[in-house]
């Protein structure tokens, strides 16, 4: 073999000979790109003391996480928040009336009271109430462009029940807003009862009778939030056939509450929805 051909063995491996130069000393090419080459980070980098290392700097920005959503549906008296304003506290009854004469309650109101679907006044425009309503009451309510006119002479089952409910509670009522919630498309939207006609502080109480339907309830944002509810605190309450929900303190300030549209079947829902209403002035 000749000279020029022979190699040493070396550690399982072949080494050029003495008269051929080593790779490592040889200047790469210049049609060579780095990233072919071994330490691609070291390679033709320019060498300044004005070189920026990475380093990790914690954020400024506070982390926030959207409170977890709550649920009420056992019985009991509850304080949802408490702010300048006041405490915010519900009372909730799922069994206030029996079964039985909540079944017939139903039906003598359904067939009974005077139902219409009325049309509510949003950013100057008009659109219908998804849902069917009735009132009764000493004075005239007015809200969202809506006006119910007094009336006096409550339905006999009407009578029966704010008789319970102000005997079982030691509350008393002058008026009642029945909603009649037809399937599941039928709803309410976000809102809060804080109309002047119901004085500081409106103690309002709710019973519901036939299918049950989830009660909602979200945390009014602070000024800052600039009306985002993104981060607010979220409550839902399963209202059920019987059940008393009663809504006080600073509940209206410091919440809102809404009947959500269902997609899957829900058959018919009534709602009432006794308060005090003061006379305006």
């Amino acid at each position: 073999m000749s000279d020029k051909r022979k190699r040493a063995r070396v550690q399982g491996g072949w080494a050029p000979p003495s008269n051929v130069r080593s790779d490592r000393n040889k200047a790469k090419p210049a049609n060579v790109p780095n990233w072919v080459g071994k330490n691609i980070d070291q390679v033709n980098l320019p060498s300044t003391s004005n070189e920026k290392k990475f380093v990790y700097e914690q954020s400024s920005e506070e982390l926030r996480q959207k409170p977890a959503d709550k649920v009420i549906s056992k019985a009991g008296v509850y304080d949802i928040s408490t702010e300048p304003s006041g405490i915010s506290r519900l009372r909730f009854f799922p069994a206030f009336i029996d079964p039985k004469d909540a079944d017939q309650m139903y039906e003598e109101l359904y067939h009974g009271l005077p139902w219409r679907q009325r049309s509510d006044v949003k950013n100057g425009e008009k659109y219908l109430q998804p849902r069917l309503t009735a009132w009764y009451g000493d004075h005239p309510y007015r809200y969202s462009g809506v006006t119910h006119d007094a009336c006096k002479e409550w339905h006999p089952t009407l009578q029966r029940i704010k008789h319970l409910l102000e005997e079982s509670t030691g509350l008393e009522f002058n008026s009642m807003l029945a909603n009649l919630y037809r399937d599941g498309h039928d709803s309410l939207a976000w809102h809060a009862d804080d109309e002047k006609s119901l004085g500081p502080d409106p103690t309002i109480a709710s019973i519901s009778l036939g299918d049950s339907r989830t009660f909602q309830m979200r945390k009014n944002p602070p000024p800052i939030e600039k009306g985002d509810y993104t981060y607010m605190q979220h409550i839902d309450v399963p209202l059920t056939h019987g059940s008393l929900l009663i809504m006080e303190g600073s509940t209206q300030d410091d919440w809102q509450h809404r009947i959500p549209r269902e997609y899957h079947d829900r058959s018919g829902r009534i709602n009432l929805t006794f308060r005090v209403i003061f006379p305006e002035i």
